[in-house]
């Protein structure tokens, strides 16, 4: 009985902060007129690695360049992350906070750049915090923006982009493996639908996920069926973090270069996030600009 009061309480406190928000934020712009001030919110998975803060740092110039008049806020979905870095003596927002910060701070009008791959579960926890602003009118306007594989277009981007990642000394006969994060969710099919467009262009690119099709196994096969002798590993993440140095090129026996090598191909490995290259860079910052667009 206890318990089942506690719980109660909980859902009657809970119920009393969404109410105050909500009459908070109407009470906010009723019959008052705010001047306009417009911000970025960038949202990155995040990394605790500091090796990985060069691709950060590359957005945060590029986006900083392209609209210098802007605000820029940072935030990571990874609530893993965060606290790493919150012992490390870093704070890090997570959405909901940077959000909350920015609505105190007067901004009202708000595009909020995903800097995801694929429209997975992070995406989509963070449409639903960008749609709990919106409802409760704390800003004008708030507009997210895709990550970075949204449409045709952005596959076909993409696919250039990760050709023009490709070593030059290559060989012709060498396979390349990106490895991606991969997830349960839905969004996970857009791997295998990269893999299968840029094969179009280089038959021996092969893109898996750490957590999701096409895994490693599936890779080692394809690699064994083509009599494949080397392969180059890269990682198709926007920062070469902990899954890079570890899951990819790693000396465990898991890692993705062990399994390969054990299976007698020889492995050289790329430690460079997507988010260091300008042209994956570009892709983000279109769709920035289009979230930016909504408010002119």
């Amino acid at each position: 009985m206890k318990q089942m009061m506690n719980r109660l309480m909980l859902v009657i406190f809970s119920a009393g902060l969404l109410l105050a928000a909500a009459t908070a934020g109407f009470a906010g712009h009723h019959g008052t007129h705010k001047e306009k001030k417009t911000g970025i919110l960038l949202v990155a998975f995040g990394s605790s690695e500091a090796s990985a803060q060069v691709s950060f740092e590359n957005i945060d110039r590029k986006v900083k360049a392209a609209w210098p008049d802007v605000a820029v806020c940072w935030a990571y979905t990874s609530r893993i992350i965060r606290h790493k870095l919150a012992k490390q003596g870093k704070q890090l927002d997570s959405p909901a906070m940077a959000l909350a910060r920015m609505a105190d701070e007067q901004f009202t009008h708000v595009a909020v750049q995903s800097l995801h791959t694929i429209a997975g579960a992070e995406y989509h926890d963070l449409t639903r915090v960008v749609g709990a602003f919106k409802s409760m009118g704390d800003f004008e306007s708030i507009v997210l923006g895709y990550p970075l594989l949204a449409t045709q277009a952005d596959m076909e981007k993409t696919v250039d982009a990760l050709l023009d990642m490709i070593p030059a000394d290559r060989e012709k006969q060498d396979a390349v493996v990106f490895m991606g994060h991969g997830t349960h969710h839905p969004g996970n099919a857009f791997y295998a639908a990269l893999m299968f467009q840029a094969q179009q262009r280089d038959p021996l690119v092969f893109i898996g996920g750490v957590e999701g099709y096409p895994e490693i196994d599936d890779i080692q096969s394809w690699l064994a069926e083509k009599k494949i002798k080397t392969a180059w590993l890269l990682p198709f993440m926007s920062v070469a973090g902990d899954h890079a140095k570890n899951d990819m090129a790693g000396d465990e026996a898991d890692s993705w270069k062990s399994i390969l090598s054990e299976s007698g191909i020889q492995c050289r490995t790329v430690m460079k996030g997507t988010a260091e290259y300008d042209s994956f860079v570009a892709i983000w910052l279109s769709h920035l600009e289009n979230a930016l667009n909504h408010f002119h």
